[in-house]
């Protein structure tokens, strides 16, 4: 684990302590043990993602929704005056940008994803659902 955590991300550094502590065994050797490990579902797993441009202009324009609506007081730094509310928004509008980006990388490490990119289907829910429902009869899943 030592080779995989990041010496400044001190909660893994902690974790794999005091899992290694707890059992005796190597989180990355649990780690890996679980990787390896099949679901006794039968399911499908589908991530919905668009280009990476136009992700963060709806995030921006989420948070400028949000700000219109009274998320102000989310902002403390804005309120107790270290900041500006256009720094309290810019820095809003980055974090939650980061946050996409952190999420998009915990499902590309995750196996069996399906990638369904929204810009393919221009919108078109409908689309969207066909695909998803040839999945299903593709794998055998039955929908209830």
């Amino acid at each position: 684990a030592a080779r995989q955590i990041h010496a400044n991300n001190i909660k893994r550094v902690i974790r794999a302590i005091e899992y290694f502590e707890q059992t005796g065994e190597k989180i990355s050797e649990h780690n890996e043990e679980m990787h390896q490990k099949e679901s006794p579902y039968n399911f499908l797993y589908y991530v919905l993602t668009r280009d990476r441009k136009t992700l963060y202009e709806r995030i921006d324009k989420r948070v400028d929704i949000m700000i219109a609506n009274g998320l102000v007081k989310e902002i403390l730094d804005y309120l107790d005056g270290s900041c500006t509310l256009d720094e309290a928004v810019y820095i809003l509008k980055r974090d939650t940008r980061h946050f996409a980006k952190r999420q998009l990388t915990w499902f590309r490490r995750e196996r069996d994803v399906r990638w369904l990119d929204l810009d393919r289907y221009q919108g078109n829910t409908d689309l969207i659902l066909k695909d998803i429902l040839k999945d299903c009869e593709e794998k055998r899943i039955v929908l209830k």
